[in-house]
């Protein structure tokens, strides 16, 4: 549940991660400040359920985008950045927000009110299928392989064990379940729709993500008191659930992604896409107490071996294939 930095794809959410930059030395080890990017991904989705217990699903998705956006904009600040010029680059922006901040968040958000948060998280992981199988339609340049294909089906077997397709699906609220798969392919539609409007952009990553993440606060802040009343109440839990979601899963994940990829390459993005439903499991058994049968572990395994088959790239011959 990545924060989208538009420019170059990161399959683990189907958003964009900045091009890498020469590697300097850090303080804290790349491998330590990678194992805390999964555990903050990971515990997002323990973060919605607890929020949704007090506050409406657009209520948590409002509060997360502002958290987010308040650590984003004072690192701007901070780094003396300039928030991006000229409305197409806007437009375009919005356009993102919406697919790659509001949309999925709020679905998500949403879906926990049904199922289980180990679940959500399940799904979060066929992002990257999604993006193969829109990358195929959206975007000419890449070339659908047999593996790749090979990885989608065996993706989607992977959703249907965990589903317990072989027993009608019992267990498990459809609609939410559909709500979190279709969260998960908006991420992978956003990605793409970046891809092609946004690629070029030559405003930095961390002022494209900032005012991204503004303009979405703006849609879910026009929408929300349409839809929900104002909390007659705020447990601690709730509030702080919604604040670590937005400060830590939204604000400070970014921009330790950002540090990671420009340290360490792209890859480390797909990397952390087998991470998330591990510990967004071992979250949910652990502290909420969610019951887990044999087909769900067993299926989330099947799903990211499809999507890291979606994910390999042929040998490239003398001139190598640029890393997406």
């Amino acid at each position: 549940m990545s924060v989208p930095a538009p420019l170059r794809p990161a399959p683990s959410a189907s958003t964009p991660i900045p091009e890498p930059a020469p590697a300097v030395r850090r303080a804290v080890d790349w491998r330590i400040r990678f194992a805390l990017l999964g555990l903050i991904w990971g515990f997002s989705f323990l973060f919605i359920k607890v929020g949704t217990e007090a506050f409406a699903p657009l209520q948590v998705t409002l509060g997360r985008m502002v958290f987010g956006t308040v650590v984003l904009v004072a690192t701007l600040l901070i780094k003396r950045d300039r928030l991006p010029r000229g409305k197409r680059t806007w437009l375009h922006l919005t356009v993102a927000a919406l697919l790659l901040n509001a949309l999925p968040f709020s679905l998500f958000a949403y879906a926990e009110l049904t199922i289980p948060s180990t679940l959500a998280g399940i799904c979060n992981a066929t992002t990257p299928l999604w993006s193969m199988v829109v990358s195929v339609v959206a975007l000419s340049e890449d070339k659908p392989t047999r593996q790749r294909f090979a990885g989608v089906g065996l993706g989607f077997l992977g959703v249907l064990t965990v589903l317990g397709a072989w027993q009608g699906f019992s267990g498990q609220d459809p609609a939410g379940t559909a709500m979190a798969l279709i969260a998960a392919a908006s991420y992978a539609v956003g990605w793409a729709y970046v891809r092609r409007t946004l690629a070029g952009a030559t405003t930095s990553n961390l002022a494209l993500s900032s005012s991204q993440l503004l303009l979405g606060t703006v849609q879910l802040a026009v929408i929300t008191p349409f839809f929900t009343s104002v909390p007659t109440s705020f447990p601690i839990l709730s509030v702080l659930s919604v604040v670590a979601l937005g400060a830590l899963g939204t604000g400070i994940a970014f921009l330790l992604q950002y540090a990671l990829v420009a340290e360490k390459g792209p890859t480390i993005a797909v990397m952390v896409t087998y991470l998330i439903p591990v510990v967004a499991t071992a979250a949910g058994v652990l502290l909420l107490h969610e019951r887990l049968g044999w087909n769900e572990p067993v299926g989330a395994v099947i799903v990211l071996a499809g999507a890291a088959l979606t994910q390999l790239r042929p040998r490239s011959r003398p001139a190598a294939e640029p890393v997406p």
